[in-house]
């Protein structure tokens, strides 16, 4: 269920989880690694047997998480939260895609002959370590997500310092978006939850599903994918800000900004009936001028 092509679902999942602003961060960071950062994460691996004792409770965490499958189709009073805080996704799904998509160019071969050098293997498993100690946050007792992510802690000391994230050919336009969520005030983070009230009741349907579906499309036809799943890992941290609650994030909040995202790293792509139909809702809220800033 994640993976880079669909950043944004996994970043609807992140932003309504309590440490899903630490597991953007993690995924970010793993998308900036080198092959000669390797050798430093893999030396902060704790040993096996620590390790064993601790995917034991992540496994035993990871068990209690609710599903949104597992809910069924009725919802109820007393159901309302749940659904509003269940993943799409799994855990599974979170460990495979840093794997396999992050870090895919850490593996050599293809298919069951598919390899990971040792350090690759090491510092692999140091990230993994991180992000589910993030995704389980509420799952985990505070002694086992600290001792899960010990090895990140001293690893990303060790390392230089990443460079800033290049968000494409309208990164301004991005970066700019951006600012304007993380810096949301109150009154104006009101207008965005009343804007995507109003576009979820639309009717008829707007077109927003159909006009996500073609930038995520042009993303990957562009070879743009890791800088549009970056733009969406960066909008998780952007948003997470008590000014937006979670519910509302759930509520339609981030469905409305991540579209706009997705569109502007695409921009010179999209055609314009799409282009609108994601930024323009997000632009009556917000005003223009983060859209073209050095203008």
């Amino acid at each position: 269920m994640y993976s880079l092509v669909s950043a944004s679902v996994l970043g609807f999942d992140l932003t309504r989880l309590a440490g899903g602003g630490a597991v953007a961060e993690v995924l970010l960071r793993a998308l900036t690694l080198r092959h000669e950062d390797l050798p430093t994460l893999a030396a902060a691996l704790p040993d096996a047997d620590r390790r064993t004792e601790l995917w034991v409770a992540v496994q035993q965490a990871a068990s209690r998480v609710p599903s949104i499958r597992e809910l069924g189709e009725e919802i109820t009073v007393q159901t309302l939260d749940a659904v509003r805080t269940a993943p799409i996704g799994t855990v599974d799904g979170l460990l495979s895609c840093l794997r396999h998509d992050v870090l895919g160019w850490t593996w050599t071969g293809t298919g069951a002959a598919a390899r990971q050098s040792p350090d690759a293997e090491r510092a692999t498993a140091v990230l993994c370590d991180a992000a589910v100690a993030a995704y389980l946050r509420d799952q985990l007792d505070e002694e086992t997500r600290r001792r899960l992510g010990a090895g990140w802690v001293l690893g990303t000391r060790r390392l230089p310092a990443p460079g800033q994230i290049n968000l494409g050919p309208h990164h301004a336009s991005v970066q700019g978006l951006l600012t304007e969520v993380r810096t949301l005030t109150p009154v104006v983070a009101r207008r965005l939850v009343r804007a995507a009230e109003e576009q979820r009741r639309a009717q008829p349907p707007t077109g927003w599903a159909t006009a996500v579906h073609s930038a995520a499309w042009a993303a990957y036809l562009s070879d743009r994918v890791r800088t549009a799943a970056a733009a969406q890992l960066l909008l998780v941290t952007a948003l997470d800000n008590p000014v937006v609650p979670r519910a509302d994030r759930a509520g339609g909040v981030w469905n409305l900004v991540s579209g706009a995202v997705q569109a502007l790293v695409v921009r010179d792509l999209l055609d314009t009936q799409a282009a609108y139909r994601l930024v323009a809702p997000v632009l009556t809220v917000l005003g223009p001028a983060w859209l073209d800033p050095g203008k």
